[in-house]
């Protein structure tokens, strides 16, 4: 049994993996890549919970229980509730069988597991059918906006904590945050959204802003694209040593969640 913390990885990790992995290693944490969704005996049920996680929900849905990890995600209706000083779009939170009926262009993503590729549908018709999807999957429904930048901020105890830029254009373009020309406005449009509503969010999770152009107008403003579970972000070019920070928070030992993040804990039923 072991008697310090670890930071668990996914049989095939990725490239954030790797980075979290080596930040995981400088700071004197063990790191265990899983070669399957079991969990090794002698890491089940350490005392009092040592284990923290970087992979997906198929992994987090076999391991989860075993090491006794709390799973902090934001709640699927989170967009559908912000003023739309901070969308600036209509955004409807319904189901994927619902969708289906929709005759008008619209963008339509899954609220947080990617199940279902985020993207611009002529109409409803083109959505997958049962035979992919239930009709009871939650899927978020909304204008159609055109991001001109996109970047990713890693939040922790409502405050950025370290940021990337990872589209221009709708094409992946990272670049670290403090090397881009719109970093003073991310941060203050960041400051203002998580001042006003930061507590309808987990202390530790990823929230996507982009600048966004408004072509009837020839308008450019500030929105956020959508937010998600930090334990599943791809860090892109954000400092790993601070994604490490955020990521084991949000995915740690259950007996360390606070209070005030018991809301958005991941139900056991989804696991």
């Amino acid at each position: 049994m072991t008697t310090t913390d670890f930071l668990v990885l996914p049989p095939r990790p990725d490239s954030t993996a790797e980075l979290l992995a080596a930040a995981a290693r400088r700071r004197g944490l063990a790191v265990e890549q899983l070669p399957g969704p079991v969990v090794p005996d002698r890491l089940r049920h350490t005392a009092g919970g040592r284990g923290h996680l970087y992979g997906g929900p198929v992994l987090a849905g076999a391991v989860a229980a075993d090491l006794g990890l709390g799973l902090l995600e934001p709640d699927d209706d989170w967009l559908t509730r912000l003023p739309y000083a901070y969308t600036r779009r209509d955004i409807t939170l319904t189901t994927l069988g619902e969708a289906r009926w929709s005759r008008t262009p619209m963008f339509v993503k899954p609220p947080r597991e990617k199940h279902l590729p985020a993207a611009v549908y002529a109409d409803g018709s083109r959505l997958p059918g049962d035979e992919r999807l239930p009709a009871d999957t939650p899927v978020l429904v909304s204008d159609i906006v055109t991001f001109l930048a996109e970047y990713r901020l890693f939040v922790l105890d409502g405050v950025v904590h370290t940021a990337s830029r990872y589209a221009v254009g709708g094409r992946l373009d990272p670049a670290p945050l403090d090397a881009c020309r719109h970093r003073e406005a991310v941060l203050g449009f960041a400051s203002g959204l998580l001042d006003a509503c930061a507590d309808g969010l987990p202390s530790a999770v990823v929230v996507d802003v982009g600048l966004a152009a408004d072509a009837d107008r020839g308008e450019e403003h500030w929105a956020v694209v959508e937010a998600n579970m930090a334990w599943f972000s791809t860090s892109y070019a954000a400092d790993p040593d601070r994604v490490l920070d955020v990521v084991l928070r949000a995915a740690g030992p259950g007996t360390r969640v606070a209070a005030r993040d018991r809301p958005f804990l991941r139900p056991a039923a989804t696991m």
